[in-house]
């Protein structure tokens, strides 16, 4: 049986989609060994380090400045593109920083490893903007849109496996090998992961089914002459402010609610695990396998329960039943309802995380996808730079515990403006 079946359909897969399908899974597989690796433990290890709330928040938050600085320029540069390509070299530049965080412990003590990790987010996010701007048109261009939730339910799937086996086998590792060195061969296997994630990037291509009526996109412009094309554009066409004035001013409106309440809680849950749950290495991973696996379990069923509520209800759901996870993990004081919470968030997650994507090029013009996708990682950014900050402080002010709580309400609540003005 071919990978690309193993995921169920009442209909065979067309051979013309079964290399693209295959790329994508094979790429969020190797993503999810960089995600149960480097990207799980970075938080962890600099808490370990003496990180303060605010550091850890400053891990997400320069990232996001660049982002934020980049997306619009980033969205018009790839409109006149190969989308693939240019998201394709993207990954490579922006992954290869994953290389410089291994050597760091020889290097700098604590308190300079922290301030290393800020530097090279903020330095691998210049690439990066080009990536996160971009994928999206590129799941849109390789996968035909009755396909794209069986597509996103099966890279669910995969994700979930690859991550649950590499978070279990990271924290063993952390356990069982001398700090730091476990953190370094932990984001050495992370870096393995990125490379080959951006191998099967490279190997997608869009298919070829056009509408002959669509204009066909504007020619890339020449090396070197990026600025002069930009600056022989008004700022509106630039900007693309136009794009407030359509209905999609409401969805992003609702998705910067839902992200906002996301970011603000994201920081303090490595704080809450080791400072007051006091949870081991070996303890976290496992707990972080779990939620994958529920992701693993829900994600089954996305492609049906897509087809039957649409993407913007279950995107609803999903991020409404999120708002368990911060609310159980406030309530814990020990592994046992910490396991509860990720197997309760990684089934809702699995939902989310499925569904939004599709949901958010649902409410996307398909001839004017980058700046519609540009604005969307502004807004994104905006929540990631936002709750990175403000998130850590709030926690500062009212403690862990009662701002875990709060967050919880504002996640439940991002998910009824979902499913209402979405």
């Amino acid at each position: 049986m071919h990978i690309t079946s193993l995921f169920s359909t009442s209909t065979p897969v067309p051979r013309a989609y079964r290399s693209n399908f295959l790329n994508l899974y094979l790429d969020i597989g190797w993503f999810g060994l960089l995600s149960g690796s480097s990207m799980a433990f970075l938080a962890v290890y600099a808490t370990r380090l003496g990180a303060s709330g605010l550091q850890v928040g400053l891990l997400s938050a320069m990232p996001a400045v660049v982002n934020l600085a980049l997306a619009l320029p980033a969205g018009q540069w790839l409109a006149g593109r190969q989308t693939h390509k240019a998201v394709f070299w993207s990954s490579v530049l922006f992954r290869l920083g994953y290389l410089f965080w291994i050597p760091l412990p020889w290097f700098f003590g604590g308190q300079g490893q922290i301030q290393a990790f800020i530097i090279l987010g903020l330095l691998q996010a210049i690439p990066g903007t080009g990536l996160v701007v971009g994928f999206n048109a590129v799941f849109a261009e390789a996968v035909p849109a009755r396909w794209r939730a069986y597509v996103a339910g099966g890279r669910n799937m995969v994700f979930s496996i690859t991550y649950i086996l590499t978070s279990l086998a990271c924290g063993w590792l952390l356990d069982n090998l001398a700090f730091p060195a476990g953190y370094q061969v932990v984001f050495a296997i992370g870096f393995v992961g990125a490379a080959m994630s951006s191998y099967h990037l490279y190997r997608l291509r869009p298919l070829e089914d056009r509408d002959p009526s669509r204009p066909e996109p504007e020619p890339a412009a020449k090396p070197g002459r990026l600025w002069q094309r930009l600056t022989g554009r008004s700022w509106g066409s630039i900007l693309r402010m136009d794009i407030w004035q359509t209905p999609f001013r409401s969805t992003l409106l609702v998705l910067l609610a839902y992200h906002l309440a996301q970011y603000l809680a994201i920081p303090i849950f490595p704080l809450y695990m080791v400072r007051t749950l006091r949870l081991g290495d070996q303890q976290i991973g496992a707990g972080t396998a779990i939620f994958y696996l529920a992701v693993l379990i829900g994600s089954s069923q996305l492609n049906r329960l897509s087809r039957r509520y649409g993407h913007q209800r279950i995107t609803a759901i999903g991020a409404v039943g999120l708002c368990l996870y911060p609310l159980l993990l406030a309530l814990s004081r020990g592994f046992g309802l910490f396991v509860i919470a990720n197997i309760i968030g990684g089934l809702n997650w699995s939902m989310l995380g499925g569904a939004l994507p599709n949901y958010l090029l649902e409410k996307v013009p398909e001839d004017d996808r980058t700046p519609h996708l540009a604005w969307y990682n502004i807004i994104l950014n905006t929540a990631i730079l936002t709750g990175s900050l403000v998130g850590p402080l709030i926690a500062d002010l009212a403690g862990l515990g009662a701002a875990l709580l709060l967050f919880a309400m504002l996640r439940a609540l991002s998910g009824l403006l979902i499913a209402r003005w979405g």
